[in-house]
């Protein structure tokens, strides 16, 4: 039954962008770009545009639930490569998880007199148990509620574009001394997780009126509103807030720039709004990840174990995204999150890209826009872990973990466990069909 019209599927990309992540990478891309933090933003929208190419084509013709796990499987399908990045894809999304719960800790800090490492943890555990125990309980509160607090958070960003606009200074949006075309594309694909969150559009496909011309119309339209709105965003919020101020509260630096016309009240505001925001993203990435390690459970590239319901909820997916997340989000720190965060999804979208290459003749797409998607994915990562490797060797280390963890774990996996029971399944299915 097809329910969600064009509107509601531009909502769907909306909420999956306009996350928590905004709230979390502003500071960080401050801190490298300067006053040319705009272009920052805009080089990683125009990757993500072009990436959106391929989701569309892809998503037209293979309406799945699966999204980008059913993509990798079509083009590539059970092997090595498919496995390991579906897995890649399930532990990205545990890293967003991280870094929207450490964002909550910062602009929930703001609220303590004194900010101490007690403090900072239990607002990034909180912000984490809370939401997994409400997915636990009613699956049907998360999908209910983003609606509504997706509404608010634009709301919300609205306003403080349309109260500062005639705060802004347009001498802090010169280009300073200090800025090069490396830190500009670095400070892009550092906040590229501000951009993660479009691709659940393919996820609902099936669902989707009228989905030859809704699907493409859903993405393009969803990607450009949001790169439309963190420009406009950045603008205001480098234009009105002297940079040192930015930088020195970089962790809350949205609520920052909330308080030239609105006062400590648009601070306050923020804040309140952040909390919401990265508490409603982290309760939705939760139910979407436990969904998906569903999917690769079934497909027989996680264990079973991810498979277990209860009242149609993956419970286990549940309380093993909440277990990890946990450890993540209070072992490594923002910065590192969001690199880690932003590399893996590039990755995953370069793989995508390559899908969509391979299957080019099926989805009747253009080759030049997705070699084009292919290139601006791969130097963009490359640019990114080049940089990191001489700023944050240790964001590297962890990055390379995941994708020797993946690999390793698809491997042994595939070949020990998964092999020996698709075959044990398939004798008992020629034993019960004679």
């Amino acid at each position: 039954m097809r329910t969600i019209g064009l509107l509601g599927a531009i909502s769907i990309g909306v909420g999956g962008m306009v996350g928590g992540g905004i709230f979390a990478v502003l500071g960080e891309a401050v801190s490298l770009a300067h006053s040319a933090t705009t272009y920052a933003f805009l080089i990683a929208g125009f990757v993500t545009l072009l990436t959106s190419y391929s989701y569309a084509k892809l998503s037209v013709a293979y309406q799945s639930k699966g999204g980008t796990v059913s993509f990798i499987d079509k083009a590539f399908g059970h092997n090595l490569l498919s496995g390991s990045a579906n897995l890649m894809l399930w532990l990205s999304y545990l890293v967003t998880i991280s870094l929207y719960a450490v964002a909550f800790s910062s602009y929930g800090a703001t609220f303590f007199e004194t900010k101490t490492p007690l403090i900072t943890h239990s607002l990034i555990s909180i912000a984490i148990v809370f939401p997994a125990l409400i997915n636990l309980v009613s699956a049907s509160f998360v999908s209910k509620s983003e609606t509504i607090i997706v509404a608010i958070k634009i709301i919300l960003l609205v306003i403080i574009i349309v109260s500062g606009a005639s705060y802004v200074d347009s001498s802090r949006l010169t280009a300073s001394s200090g800025v090069t075309p490396l830190s500009i594309v670095v400070s892009g694909m550092i906040i590229f997780v501000a951009y993660e969150g479009f691709e659940l559009i393919a996820n609902a496909a099936e669902e989707i009126k009228d989905p030859k011309k809704n699907l493409p119309r859903a993405f393009y339209g969803s990607v450009i509103f949001v790169i439309l709105l963190y420009v406009l965003i950045v603008i205001i919020s480098v234009g009105t807030v002297p940079e040192a101020q930015l930088l020195e509260a970089k962790d809350y630096a949205l609520a920052i720039a909330a308080k030239p016309a609105l006062g400590d009240i648009g601070f306050t505001i923020v804040a309140i709004a952040a909390l919401l925001a990265t508490f409603s993203a982290i309760n939705a990435t939760i139910y979407g990840n436990a969904r998906l390690g569903y999917i690769i459970a079934v497909e027989g590239e996680l264990p079973k174990l991810l498979t277990k319901e209860k009242r149609e909820i993956p419970f286990m997916g549940i309380i093993i995204t909440l277990a990890f997340s946990l450890v993540l989000a209070n072992s490594i720190d923002l910065n590192e999150i969001a690199i880690i965060g932003s590399a893996s999804f590039l990755l995953i979208f370069f793989i995508v890209n390559l899908s969509a290459y391979k299957l080019r003749k099926e989805i009747a797409a253009n080759s030049i826009i997705l070699l084009a998607s292919i290139l601006a994915t791969f130097t963009a990562l490359m640019t990114l872990l080049y940089y990191t490797y001489s700023s944050n060797p240790h964001a590297i280390e962890i990055f390379i973990l995941f994708i020797c963890s993946s690999i390793i774990f698809e491997f042994f996996y595939g070949r020990f466990v998964r092999g020996h029971f698709f075959h044990r399944e398939y004798l008992v299915d020629n034993t019960n069909n004679r």
